[in-house]
């Protein structure tokens, strides 16, 4: 079986880019002791995380308050989404569609009818879901971080809910880099790395779905936005 993710790992500039991305998330991991870190350490992550990607969507809850537990609805979706991530782990390994539609479910309750919860809607885009699922189950020389962004980014083009597709993709970008051996305690985070970056995030995620040089735009925002997750884990500010 061919690797379906080298060639876009092989772009030019891709693999040094990746490389210090890597190194910078190490660093910390190794710095601050991946072994010292605690179950706080992650639900703070998380906790960051859900605020980035509520953010992302729109929200003006700020993180105090969030951890507070206030927040819209939006940040409250995201919230609920991050407590239950971690535990998709074995069900995205070994079913990633099915691991998507109870990430839909969860970021989208409440805002959607019911009968649309955890369902894909978009023959083209489920047929995406179910070739990247494919490409997932197969072996891969490509550097993790780089399968991370690509998910991330195919899950978002793909369209195939109703809503929250980006949500959902960047919830899964962070279950590729736990369970890929980045980041196996979920220290870092990526989502406040596309969150201080926006409209850089915005842009470069447009472009993977229109432009003929997109994915290689795309993978090379990625690797500054996992430099950036790292430096926002709990464990860099000790």
């Amino acid at each position: 079986m061919s690797d379906p993710f080298i060639a876009a790992a092989s772009l030019e500039g891709v693999p040094s880019a990746f490389r210090a991305a890597r190194d910078g998330i190490d660093a910390v991991l190794r710095d601050r002791g991946l072994r010292r870190s605690t179950p706080d350490d992650t639900a703070r992550s998380l906790l960051i995380g859900a605020w980035a990607t509520a953010t992302l969507e729109g929200s003006e809850c700020d993180l105090d308050e969030l951890g507070a537990g206030g927040g819209d609805a939006t940040a409250r979706a995201a919230v609920r989404l991050s407590t239950e991530l971690l535990g998709l782990l074995p069900t995205w390994q070994r079913s990633p569609v099915q691991a998507l539609a109870r990430i839909h479910a969860l970021a989208a309750a409440g805002s959607v009818p019911d009968v649309d919860l955890g369902r894909p809607v978009n023959p083209e885009g489920t047929a995406r879901l179910t070739q990247l699922a494919t490409m997932l189950a197969g072996r891969t020389e490509a550097p993790a971080l780089v399968v991370a962004a690509l998910v991330h980014a195919e899950i978002a083009a793909a369209g195939a809910f109703v809503s929250h597709n980006a949500v959902v993709a960047r919830a899964a970008e962070r279950l590729v880099l736990v369970g890929r051996g980045v980041d196996p305690a979920s220290v870092t985070v990526p989502e406040a790395g596309h969150v201080a970056a926006a409209p850089d995030y915005f842009e470069a995620l447009a472009a993977y779905g229109t432009q003929e040089t997109g994915v290689h735009r795309w993978l090379l925002y990625a690797a500054e936005a996992y430099t950036r997750g790292a430096e926002a884990s709990p464990l860099a500010s000790r």
